[in-house]
Parts: structure tokens; C-alpha cells; sequence
């Protein structure tokens, strides 16, 4: 048993496979001292990716009876699936015009981020989970938004759904919706969050995948971030200062959805 005193929150981390879902998975090991991580991934290639061990988890999302055994026991879930659009072959970027996307069967957002999200709240919720941290998108507030016409597949319209699902639900929740996401180094720009997608408005409108790995792990650890959702960027590298107290940054989200 762990010590009664102060028991380390089991969090599992879905679409621990993926690129922000690895990063968050990884700052929960590197913390053990504070939680224990649990990963659940799609494929069995997917989780020797990440290590292989027995805290990975193999289901699909988009059947609810397998996420059970996943969700037992768990304090915490940080939602990071996403359908993700496919370049279709032949496009040739010297030619001009754009690339066309698809998705693959049976992974259309529809499918992915409302179906297997939906899953996943409910799974949860049963469980007894105390808190769902679910990652979205800016955008949302726009059903035209180009996003939504990758491969027809509403995928901002789908997430936004299930993000109101989950405001719904009654679990305690945590609704982040990053701008674009950049690979560049976390830790070292200042975080700036917003709401009703006024961010894109603003120069401001991107942020590294792995300050948002880091707002996950540190929603997390904050009441103030409960029953909240906000839109989430970053300043420039070398503008302002880079965010270390996160609970003044939470102290500024004053929006439920």
C-alpha cells in the first residue's frame, strides 16, 4: 500500500503514444516521486515505443468495453487522442496548390475524438476517476475553421463536442486547447492563457508541444484549474518571462467551456 499520509494520484496518460501524449507520459515517470503514470496506447508497436512495461496499456479507444481494465484504480486521466489527417501520396509542393488529406477508415475524428473520447469519459467516470484533463484545439468557436475541411473531417467540431461532454459530465475537468503546436524547447518562453479563441486574433497564437505536456502534468496539481477550460499559447523565445509559477498562470482562467 502506499503511504496513507500522502498516496501518489495513479494518472493515465491515452494516446501515450503520440507526441504530446509521450512527453506527458514521460513527465509523470521522471516525477514518480509524485505520481504514478499508467499509459494506454493503440498498438502493441506503439507501446514498446515508449518502454513496453507493464504500466502501458494496449486498447482501442473506440470500443468501450476496453478501456476498463485501464481506468481501475486510476486518480487522474489526461486525454491526448487525436485523430490525425494523412497526406494523400503525389503531391508535388514545386507544382503549387496544396496537398489534399484523408483520414484512414474507422479513424475519422467522429470516430476518434468524439466517440473514443467519449468512451474514455464515461470508462472514467465509472471508474470513479476525480479529474479528467482533456487537450483540445483552438479553433473551435469556428465551424468554418480550415482545419475542419482536412479530409471532411469536422475534426474541431467533433473535439469541441466532446469537450462539452465532458463539461457535462460532472467529473472534475480540465479543458486545455493549445494553439499550434511547434517542436521547439519548453521551459523557456511565458505561457499566456485565453478563452473563446481571442488568441488567434493575436500574433501570439502557438506554443511548443512540450510546454503543453507541462500544463497537463501541472494541471494536475492545482484546484484553480478545475471545472475550467482555456486556450493556451506562447509568447516568443526571449519575450517576456518564461512561466515557472503555474498556479498564477491557472489563477487567471476564469472560464468553465
Amino acid at each position: 500500500m502506499a503511504d496513507s499520509a500522502a498516496p501518489r494520484p495513479t494518472v493515465l496518460v491515452t494516446g501515450a503514444g503520440g507526441r504530446t501524449g509521450q512527453l506527458v507520459f514521460n513527465k509523470l515517470k521522471e516525477r514518480s516521486d509524485q505520481f504514478a503514470a499508467r499509459g494506454l496506447v493503440r498498438t502493441e508497436e506503439s507501446k514498446q515505443n515508449i518502454g513496453g512495461a507493464d504500466d502501458v496499456y494496449v486498447a482501442d479507444i473506440r470500443e468501450a468495453g476496453h478501456l476498463a481494465p485501464a481506468v481501475q484504480g486510476v486518480d487522474a486521466l489526461v486525454i491526448l487522442t487525436s485523430a490525425s489527417p494523412k497526406m494523400k501520396p503525389g503531391f508535388d509542393p514545386t507544382k503549387g496548390g496544396r496537398p489534399e488529406f484523408y483520414y484512414e477508415d474507422g479513424a475519422y475524428p467522429e470516430q476518434v475524438d468524439w466517440i473514443g473520447q467519449k468512451n474514455q469519459i464515461d470508462a472514467a467516470k465509472a471508474a470513479g476517476v476525480k479529474h479528467i484533463v482533456l487537450v483540445g484545439s483552438m479553433g473551435g468557436t469556428n465551424p468554418n475553421h480550415p482545419l475542419n475541411s482536412l479530409g471532411n473531417g469536422n475534426i474541431l467540431v467533433w473535439k469541441r463536442k466532446s469537450e462539452q461532454y465532458l463539461a457535462d459530465s460532472g467529473v472534475p475537468y480540465t479543458i486545455i486547447r493549445p494553439g499550434g503546436l511547434q517542436d521547439k524547447d519548453g521551459g523557456v518562453r511565458e505561457l499566456i492563457v485565453g478563452k473563446d479563441d481571442e488568441l488567434l486574433q493575436t500574433d501570439t497564437k502557438a506554443i511548443p508541444w512540450a510546454d503543453v505536456a507541462e500544463v497537463c502534468v501541472q494541471a494536475l496539481q492545482y484546484e484553480e484549474v478545475k471545472f475550467k477550460a482555456f486556450d493556451l499559447a506562447s509568447k516568443s523565445e526571449g519575450v517576456g518571462t518564461p512561466t515557472k509559477d503555474f498556479k498564477a498562470l491557472f489563477s487567471q482562467v476564469t472560464a468553465r467551456f
